[in-house]
């Protein structure tokens, strides 16, 4: 393309420099579509919950807006445990003293899927008229390789380029900044909801920049930068690095994606085997895989991380909510499912999964709560510190194969760290004892992180569903 390549970048410092990928992020996605329909809410603590009526608190958080989470909600909470935080407001007597203060109370509504589903639609049209080649990930979260539509070159003169007007460390404007804005201001413009997006010559690096600066964000990491833009973040930012994994890693006296580029991979691979060595190359800005489109998943599950508990009340609200959130994604996905399963994780990480096979492909929200209730049965009595649900073998015959918001193709949702996942699930934040839940959408893991976490991409994850919508894998 015409430009040049930007003063003092060495097209050679990093491997597959030439490649633009893009991953975009959708900030909060079912909350920024209920603000699309009713801009009111703008600035409002949000919740929107599902299985949430009004007088109920049998539920779960499927988005919690960043002002919300002001007060400690997040993704896959107990919507009990979220009223705790956040009062629900009330339509009531200003003068009676029961009244919650509107200054410390939110909104809560209920999902909406078909709402939903046609905004996302609008995303992934955008998504799909400008790229090539795109990965659906999740209902809010896509990779984009724009190689053939743009370029690291310059904009304007190459000599002198204007400042670079996006957060990370570019200093000049280059072409692939301004396509990436042209991105996020028609997702703005035709589907009315924000997005994030980081930019990079790789995938791995593209998501931590996409992560980066939330909501809203623009993050251009280019050719060059990437290693020393990653040195300074903490472990816990690779994409790929999980709860376990970053424990690990700090016992080998490795804090940051610095100490990690600088660490030696032979003794990374005797502690983490392959999947050190990966890590290795990530945090040097080495990622050579290939943005690829997404095939249909091979089961769907959720997880939710507890302060180890034995309390039996707990783990079952824990479980029936879990339960509720997959049978609605498979729904979503218009799949049937023919085993359902639990995973209890008992500390320090013992592991532990039960699976019941069904007679033949159903769609049964209901039994896939009481299956699941039963397998819990035999861990009655005992701590546990993780709980998960999954329906696997899915049968996609009767169905469009289509997903929720349209971001689907199968994929996978990393836990981004907006929070409708997502519960994904957050590793933007965690799935940490903060109890965040990780979503996945089945797929076969080329890498293994004790966490148990795989993301769309084949990475383990760290539980990022803070903010997004949905995060894959499956279980080990």
């Amino acid at each position: 393309m015409a430009g040049g390549t930007l003063p003092g970048t060495d097209a050679d410092d990093d491997a597959g420099s030439d490649r633009v990928v893009f991953h975009v992020d959708m900030d909060c996605f079912y909350a920024s579509c209920e603000r699309l329909r009713r801009p009111e809410l703008a600035g409002e603590p949000l919740v929107v919950g599902m299985g949430y009526e009004a007088g109920e608190t049998i539920g779960a958080v499927a988005t919690a807006s960043y002002e919300a989470r002001a007060f400690g909600v997040e993704s896959a909470m107990p919507i009990s445990e979220a009223l705790d935080l956040l009062p629900r407001r009330a339509n009531a007597d200003p003068d009676d003293p029961d009244v919650p203060d509107p200054d410390e109370a939110g909104r809560y509504l209920p999902v909406d899927l078909d709402f939903y589903k046609e905004v996302a639609g609008d995303v992934k049209a955008v998504l799909r008229d400008c790229a090539d080649v795109l990965r659906e990930v999740s209902v809010d979260e896509a990779y984009l390789d724009v190689t053939d539509r743009t370029a690291w070159d310059a904009a304007g003169d190459p000599a002198d380029p204007p400042p670079s007007a996006a957060s990370g460390p570019a200093e000049g404007r280059t072409l692939a900044e301004g396509y990436a804005r042209h991105v996020k201001e028609r997702i703005e413009r035709e589907a009315g909801v924000p997005a994030s997006v980081g930019v990079a010559p790789n995938m791995s690096t593209a998501k931590v920049a996409s992560d980066a600066d939330k909501p809203d964000g623009l993050v251009v990491v280019p050719p060059g930068e990437v290693e020393p833009y990653l040195a300074s973040l903490p472990t816990a930012e690779i994409h790929g690095v999980g709860p376990v994994t970053e424990r690990t890693l700090a016992e080998l006296g490795v804090e940051t994606a610095g100490d990690l580029a600088a660490a030696d991979p032979d003794r990374l691979g005797e502690e983490l085997g392959d999947r050190g060595r990966e890590l290795y190359r990530r945090a040097r800005g080495e990622d050579d895989r290939e943005v690829t489109p997404t095939g249909l998943p091979k089961s769907l599950s959720r997880e939710s991380s507890l302060s180890a508990t034995a309390d039996a009340e707990r783990k079952r609200e824990t479980v029936r909510a879990l339960a509720a959130d997959v049978a609605r994604r498979a729904r979503e996905r218009g799949c049937l499912y023919r085993t359902i399963g639990i995973k209890a994780v008992e500390p320090p990480y013992e592991v532990n999964t039960r699976a019941r096979s069904l007679p033949g492909p159903v769609d049964d929200p209901e039994l896939v709560e009481s299956v699941a209730l039963d397998l819990l049965d035999e861990f009655a009595g005992d701590r546990v510190r993780k709980l998960g649900v999954r329906v696997s073998k899915l049968d996609f015959a009767e169905s469009d194969q289509a997903t929720l918001g349209g971001f689907d193709a199968g994929g996978d949702g990393n836990r981004d760290r907006d929070g409708d996942h997502d519960f994904e699930t957050q590793s933007a934040a965690t799935d940490g004892d903060g109890g965040k839940l990780t979503d996945w959408v089945g797929g076969e893991p080329d890498a293994a992180d004790a966490d148990g976490e795989t993301d769309e991409t084949g990475d383990r994850r760290t539980g990022e569903t803070v903010d997004g919508q949905a995060s894959l894998g499956d279980w080990s």
